[in-house]
């Protein structure tokens, strides 16, 4: 009997270790893929020419954005930490928010984030701290999607012509589809029906049901607030793509630019880390949609790559540099 449970867990080590590896090696080919479209769409030495000659003021003003950018992101994860875990110490909340930056570069999919937001908070279960987040993330994802998704469509029925009848089937389809999330946020008695009754109770879905229900303990000031930040948050972010664009283009489409911007993030969020540390999703859509406009290639990977630097490098080094000082206090 032994032997045949160690026969029994041997091929499911094997069977795990073989799911790895076939994931390990989809996600190797899809990053050569996106190498590679990268590789045959983009000028190497343009790319650098374009940055020696780019418009330095516009530069540094999608960097003082990226400070923006931080202290919306403090304010998003303060009153979160305030309304979920029910602490006050902001210089544990700097502390949590730059600690999560510094990890989250480092991790597939961003996962260290998680760890790095609890690092300060030893009074309270990674568990809650991890759910906190989930929450702060929630609010921003929502935007994404809403702007994105309507953003798409019209991208859709711009370039490909698609009929007018599909296009607005679409549109009203995505409406009805956020007049319930908002339903879901700010009426409690939209969770009481017969649908939400039967996932509750259910075996299968019920304990994805009671981490959603989160959303309804929460009160409406705090929802309300949560979806103003990630706006501004949001909005922030597509106008720094923009500048940049403008920076190495010389061209000031402004408004074609946030539409691209829009359709960046919308793709980034869609998307599953696929590739080898999330590399190229971001740089990919940014050389295709930009091309779709009349713009270079170069000019799309020049910007997306700052943006990068500007939201993620940057962000993370400071939160490194905060815990070394922090450290040897």
């Amino acid at each position: 009997m032994e032997k045949y449970f160690n026969s029994v867990r041997e091929i499911i080590k094997q069977g795990f270790l073989k799911n790895k590896l076939i994931k390990l090696s989809l996600k190797t080919l899809i990053t050569i893929g996106v190498g590679y479209y990268l590789y045959v769409n983009i000028n190497f030495h343009e790319i650098v020419n374009q940055i020696l000659n780019s418009n330095q003021y516009l530069l540094i003003t999608a960097l003082l954005l990226g400070i923006m950018n931080i202290g919306l992101q403090y304010l998003k994860w303060k009153i979160t930490v305030n309304v979920v875990l029910e602490i006050n110490n902001n210089k544990k909340i700097i502390s949590s928010l730059l600690q999560g930056l510094a990890a989250a570069v480092s991790t597939p999919a961003r996962l260290g984030e998680y760890v790095g937001r609890a690092i300060p908070f030893a009074d309270k279960s990674f568990l809650q701290v991890t759910l906190a987040t989930l929450v702060d993330k929630f609010f921003s994802m929502l935007i994404v999607l809403v702007l994105g998704s309507l953003a798409s469509v019209f991208f859709i029925q711009v370039f490909y012509n698609v009929f007018e009848f599909i296009t607005i089937s679409l549109l009203i389809l995505l409406l009805i589809f956020f007049y319930l999330i908002f339903l879901l946020l700010f009426n409690e008695k939209f969770w009481d029906n017969i649908l939400f009754n039967k996932l509750k109770n259910s075996n299968r879905f019920g304990k994805y049901y009671n981490k959603f229900e989160v959303l309804k303990r929460l009160d409406k000031i705090y929802k309300s607030k949560m979806l103003i930040l990630s706006f501004l948050f949001y909005l922030c972010v597509i106008v720094q793509y923009s500048i940049l664009v403008m920076a190495f283009s010389y061209n000031y489409h402004f408004l074609n630019y946030m539409w691209v911007g829009n359709l960046i993030m919308f793709t980034k969020t869609v998307i599953p880390p696929f590739t080898l540390g999330e590399l190229g999703i971001r740089e990919s859509a940014s050389v295709y949609f930009i091309q779709r406009i009349g713009e270079s290639a170069d000019v799309g990977f020049n910007a997306s790559i700052f943006l990068f630097i500007i939201n993620i490098i940057l962000p993370a080094v400071i939160g490194v540099i905060y815990q070394l000082r922090k450290n040897n206090d």
